[in-house]
Order: C-alpha cells, then sequence, then structure tokens
C-alpha cells in the first residue's frame, strides 16, 4: 500500500528529521504539537498541524487515544512514532493498527518481546546469542539471588527488567550489599515503569557500549547496517556516537551482525531497529538489549551507508522488499556524532533552560545538523534537553576529528550551557583518539575544570586582543583617510546587512 500521508508523533528534530524524507518521497505530512510548541519548527514545516494538549508529555505527546483521533480526522493512513514517547510501546502499535492506520515501526508483538529485557535474553538465549553470566528471568528470592551471584562473581549488576536510562540499576560489589540493593532496585523500577521485576547479570568491568543497526523488511529478509560504538555516556546515557568503532575487526563485526539479525528474527523483526552489546576488554560482546525503534544515532550509519533509514522504514512499512541485500552494502568513510544538549558539562551535565540568544549552525563539507531550534526560541522544560545532533564525515577517524572539531568551533550557542565544550574536550582527548576508552570515559578521564580553564583562557586572549587594539587605535583623527576608512567601514557593514 502506498502511504499518502504521514502522522508524525513526536516533536523537535525527530519530527523534522521524518517529515522532510517524507516530503522528499511526496507524502503529505501531519505535525501534533503541544501548546509549548505552537510556534515550533515541526509545526510550521508540516503541511498540516493539530494542537493535543498543555506542555506535560503526559498531556499532549502520550496522549494515544487523541493521537489517533487527530489521524482519523485528518485522513492519516500511517503514524511514525519516532524516537521516544510513544516509539517502543506495544499498545500504541497494537490501537493503530486496530484503527486501520500503518504503525511505521515493529508490530506489537515485537515491542512487547523486545521491551522486557528479560523475554528478549531469553529469546536471544534460544538462538545461541552470547549472553553475560546471570539470571534470564525476573528474581526476588534474596537467597537465590545470593547464588546466581556467587556463581556470575561480583560485581554484579542488578537491573529492571521494564526500563533503561539507568533507572532501577544497582551495581553491586558484594554479598553484604545485595540485599539492600535489590530492594532499592525492585522500589525504583516499580515508581519509574509499574514493575518492579529485576534480573541479575555479572558486572562487565571496562565494558564498551556498540551496537548494530538492522533493518527488516516484511518477506523475510533481514540485513545489518554495520555497527555503532556509543560508550561515551553520561548517567548511562549517550553523548557521543560514531561509525565505524575503532576496535571492530572485520570477523567481529560479521559475528555481532549475524547475531543482531538472529534477535531480530527471533522476534519476527519488521523495521529498522537496534540490538545493543556489551563489549569487554577482550574484545568478548554479549547481547544487552533490543531497541524497537528508530535511534538518536542512526545518522552515522546513514552517512557510512549512504541509505535514508526513515525512508527505509516507509517503504517497509509500505510492504516492501528490501531493494538490496548484506552483500551490497559497505562501510564508507567515518562519522561521528555529538549529542548537543542544553547541559552544563562544568555542573554535572545539570539541565539548563533559557532562550537561543545566539543560534548559528556550523556549515561545509561533511557537516551535518539535525535539530529543532532557532535563534531566539526558548528551551521547554517539559521534555529531553537536547537541541540538536551535530554529524560529521570524513574518509578517516582521525579527520572525522579534526572536522567535529572545527564545527563545534563554528557552532555559535548563547542563552544556555551545551555540551558543545565537551565534545571538543572528547575529539582532543588522547584515549578517544587511540580509540583505548569504555563507558567509565567521564569518571575516569573528564574534569570540568578543564573547561573552565579553557573558557577562561579564550577570555583573557579576547581581553588582550581588545587591549591591544584600543592602545593602536588613535584616540583622534579627523584626516580624510581616517574619515574614508571609517565612511568604507560603515559602507560595508550596511551593505553586508542587506545580502
Amino acid at each position: 500500500m502506498k502511504i499518502k500521508k504521514i502522522l508524525v508523533a513526536n516533536r523537535g528534530e525527530i519530527a523534522l528529521r521524518v517529515m522532510r524524507t517524507a516530503r522528499e518521497m511526496g507524502i503529505t505530512t501531519v505535525a501534533v504539537y503541544s501548546s509549548a510548541d505552537r510556534n515550533a519548527m515541526h509545526t510550521r514545516f508540516a503541511d498540516e498541524a493539530y494542537e493535543i494538549g498543555p506542555p506535560p508529555s503526559n498531556q499532549s505527546y502520550l496522549l494515544m487515544d487523541k493521537i489517533l483521533e487527530v489521524a482519523k480526522a485528518c485522513g492519516a493512513d500511517a503514524i511514525h512514532p519516532g524516537y521516544g514517547f510513544l516509539s517502543e510501546n506495544a499498545e500504541f502499535s497494537q490501537k493503530v493498527t486496530d484503527a486501520g492506520i500503518i504503525f511505521i515501526g515493529p508490530s506489537a508483538h515485537s515491542i512487547n518481546m523486545m521491551g522486557d529485557k528479560i523475554s528478549a535474553k531469553q529469546a536471544a538465549k534460544s538462538y545461541h546469542i552470547p549472553m553475560v553470566p546471570g539470571t534470564d528471568h525476573a528474581i526476588t528470592d534474596i537467597a537465590e539471588a545470593k547464588e546466581v551471584a556467587k556463581k556470575a562473581g561480583y560485581p554484579i549488576l542488578i537491573k529492571a527488567s521494564a526500563g533503561g536510562g539507568g533507572k532501577g540499576m544497582r551495581v553491586v560489589e558484594q554479598e553484604s550489599e545485595l540485599e539492600e540493593q535489590m530492594h532499592r532496585a525492585m522500589s525504583e523500577a516499580l515508581s519509574a515503569f509499574g514493575n518492579d521485576a529485576v534480573f541479575i547479570e555479572k558486572f562487565v568491568t571496562k565494558p564498551r557500549h556498540i551496537e548494530i543497526q538492522v533493518l527488516a523488511d516484511n518477506h523475510g529478509n533481514v540485513v545489518y547496517l554495520f555497527e555503532r560504538e556509543c560508550s561515551i555516556q553520561r548517567r548511562h546515557q549517550k553523548l557521543v556516537e560514531e561509525a565505524p568503532s575503532s576496535v571492530v575487526s572485520p570477523e567481529m563485526r560479521k559475528a555481532m551482525g549475524e547475531s543482531a539479525v538472529r534477535v531480530a528474527q527471533a522476534c519476527n523483526y519488521s523495521g529498522a531497529g537496534t540490538v545493543e552489546f556489551l563489549v569487554d576488554d577482550a574484545l568478548n560482546f554479549y547481547f544487552l538489549e533490543m531497541n524497537t525503534r528508530l535511534q538518536v544515532e542512526h545518522p552515522v550509519t546513514e552517512l557510512i551507508t549512504g541509505l535514508d533509514l526513515v525512508r527505509e522504514q516507509i517503504l517497509v512499512a509500505e510492504g516492501n522488499p528490501l531493494s538490496f541485500t548484506q552483500d551490497d552494502l559497505r562501510i564508507h568513510g567515518h562519522a561521528i556524532e555529538l549529542r548537543v544538549t542544553a547541559e552544563d558539562p562544568t555542573n554535572n551535565f545539570l539541565p539548563d533552560i533559557g532562550k537561543l540568544i545566539t543560534y548559528r549552525r556550523p556549515q561545509g563539507h561533511g557537516v551535518r545538523v539535525d535539530d529543532g531550534y532557532e535563534e531566539g526560541m526558548d528551551i521547554p522544560i517539559y521534555y529531553d534537553p537536547l537541541l540538536s545532533k551535530l554529524i560529521v564525515h570524513a574518509e578517516t577517524r582521525d579527520l572525522a576529528c579534526a572536522k567535529m572539531i572545527r564545527a563545534i568551533d563554528d557552532y555559535q550557542i548563547s542563552g544556555v550551557a551545551t555540551t558543545l565544550p565537551f565534545g571538543r574536550y572528547v575529539m582532543q582527548h588522547e584515549a578517544f583518539l587511540s580509540g583505548h576508552f569504555d563507558t567509565k570515559f567521564i569518571e575516569t578521564y573528564f574534569k570540568p575544570e578543564a573547561l573552565k580553564t579553557s573558557d577562561a583562557d579564550e577570555a583573557a586572549i579576547a581581553a588582550l586582543i581588545a587591549t591591544h587594539i584600543i592602545a593602536e587605535k588613535p584616540a583622534t583623527d579627523t584626516s580624510s583617510t581616517a574619515m574614508q576608512a571609517q565612511t568604507t567601514s560603515r559602507w560595508k557593514e550596511r551593505r553586508w546587512e542587506h545580502n
């Protein structure tokens, strides 16, 4: 079935990202928005836009029935959920399908199976995917937990079955801490996800977080689009992603990719998804989980493969088979993404709010900015602090790092603190440049005072330059030459303004 109108059940940069591809495909786009996003870029870009509630997401972007009501009223024949919000909500996927509307994403069955970490582990285990030692079932009995922990070996990790983002997660170093941390993890999981189920696995020291992008159609075809390195994180959430990984060999890539394909087959997956792995310091990889949606970091995969993943999602949702096979895919160059968030890296990455007084995007060959903000806009307090994704692509990893530094320096943002200075710090750090880093990069290497020192140095240099200019400038000069120079300078300013 040819899709003619897509409602994008999301906001910000991902809503715009989906809409732009849809427009290129000749598909009409529909935006839904909260009252806080009345003048947002995605609201203005869409062919049609409908307000669905006040700013809090549980009163707007999470209202399944309201979104479906709009979709039916405007005649949308498909819904794209983006990422976050309802993108991995099996109930929403089923409701959309039951309403006779195409859900651009996997089935409710796939979301359910992979959304629960325990069922996902069981499915992966049945397909002989490498697993971290631990349990593949929910556990509440302390005595059983102690036996599992002893067998796996301390330290161990207690994880919420239904969650993500670090919630309901506890590292336990020794048996005396186990009971208290179990209760804390279960309580947090219940509060965050309405489900207190937890499981235990061996805590992998010095782990890397490497994920495989998969794409599947409804005709049994599944391919992997290589890996992304996502180990630079804060609070278990990614900040810097790159493709390919600097430590993955062709043999390891093939093994991880084929494992990811089997995970997708285990849940009869359709569309774009990501299989995440933990990799230890000996480069053994273990299944972590599957994200049944488009990832924030999907652009790095697009840049090294030349594919538009949103376009592929739409084509699959229309019922088309994949137009390429695994053998057709190649890695071209190297791509790096920095999540530019309204957070203060000098203050434990705490979110910042305010108005974007200055907002100028970097440009040039191999530089891409996916964003949803413009100069003068306010950063709402109700949503994720992501301002944009800054992505670069070059022939080699070293060239990509240099290009990222240049792009960061060209990216002008004032009014809120951002992660741009942190991104520059990463790109220049020996551990990152050498590829010898893991998910503890921030805890191990990052010192906030390094950014403060850099800012102070830049301010001192600027002050010295200003002092020098003032010292060199004559106090008064009424000569015809000086008057002519001043007139010419003013003319250039006016001419620039009119251009």
